[in-house]
């Protein structure tokens, strides 16, 4: 065989590996920076939203929640690039490894992303049927108001987009995962607490972000009111605990069990004030509410049994 022929065999057979070898690592890092836009928010808003979903529902079957799963995810990161796409200066104070301050993205790059997974929830969500494109126009809506039209710069605003956002994804999760694909009494019920409980609690979120909010002028209610956000969680958190247990039935012993860690819950958010102390605060905040969301599914149970 000519030397030339055998050159040119050789140079293919080694350029393909480490074209394939390319393209693996833009992948990896692509997603990887997907991931980076919902880190912080896993454990706000897909593992509550899908266990709220999973609980009210209930689960109809493991393809059902696979794409419900990926259905809030992807829902998820339509919110928070829109979200990250232009609050780099306070990212870079509070959360440094997000893809922004990290130099992974540039926000031109961010806010493309921003439309580009505005076009596949629409997708996704006209794939499985219309209630769920009206879900999607909904949160669209929301982040348009909140980032866009600037009302997360206020603690009301802010406060309002956020109930919107989070009883919007939690309601198209449970028509996903459900059997019936609709809401009954006790779905509409638990939405509409759930947008109680974080229109009296969604300052718990805001009191590590103190600076970087600061820095980008917005007035979140640590910021216009330090010690009444404070005292206002002190007592909201344990209320919840109590007035929930109550609601749902869960028997005495968790609902003391959670009343004792909502009470020593408000008391840390109150004492404790430190950024490092107030976002293990939040993270205990979010790890108690996953956690009682589960508990309480036995009282749901008994409530749809009786309905």
């Amino acid at each position: 065989m000519p030397k030339y022929i055998v050159s040119r065999l050789t140079a293919s057979s080694v350029s393909l590996p480490r074209s394939l070898v390319k393209l693996e690592r833009a992948i990896a890092f692509h997603a990887y920076t997907a991931v980076l836009f919902t880190r912080s928010d896993l454990k706000t808003i897909f593992f509550p939203v899908l266990a709220f979903a999973c609980t009210v529902a209930p689960v109809h079957s493991i393809p059902r929640l696979l794409l419900g799963m990926i259905w809030i995810w992807i829902h998820q990161l339509m919110c928070n690039v829109s979200n990250q796409a232009r609050s780099q200066l306070e990212d870079a104070i509070n959360k440094p490894w997000r893809p922004l301050p990290a130099r992974r993205v540039t926000e031109q790059q961010a806010i493309t992303l921003r439309w580009v997974t505005v076009f596949i929830c629409f997708g996704i969500s006209a794939l499985i049927g219309p209630d769920l494109i009206l879900i999607t126009v909904g949160l669209l809506l929301t982040t348009l108001l909140y980032d866009e039209m600037g009302l997360a710069g206020h603690f009301i605003g802010k406060n309002l987009c956020n109930i919107a956002g989070y009883t919007s994804i939690e309601i198209g999760a449970t028509k996903l995962v459900g059997v019936s694909g609709e809401l009954d009494y006790v779905s509409i019920t638990a939405v509409c607490l759930s947008g109680a409980l974080i229109f009296t609690t969604v300052q718990a979120q805001d009191f590590a972000d103190v600076e970087g909010d600061s820095a980008l002028g917005r007035i979140t209610f640590p910021i216009y009111a330090p010690e009444l956000s404070r005292a206002i969680t002190l007592f909201a958190i344990p209320f919840w605990a109590w007035g929930l247990g109550i609601f749902w039935d869960i028997g005495p012993w968790c609902r003391g069990t959670y009343s004792v860690i909502g009470a020593l819950l408000g008391w840390r958010y109150y004492t404790l004030r430190t950024p490092a102390a107030d976002r293990q605060s939040y993270l205990l905040y979010n790890v108690s509410i996953f956690r009682f969301v589960l508990h309480t599914t036995w009282g749901i149970l008994y409530i749809d049994e009786a309905v």
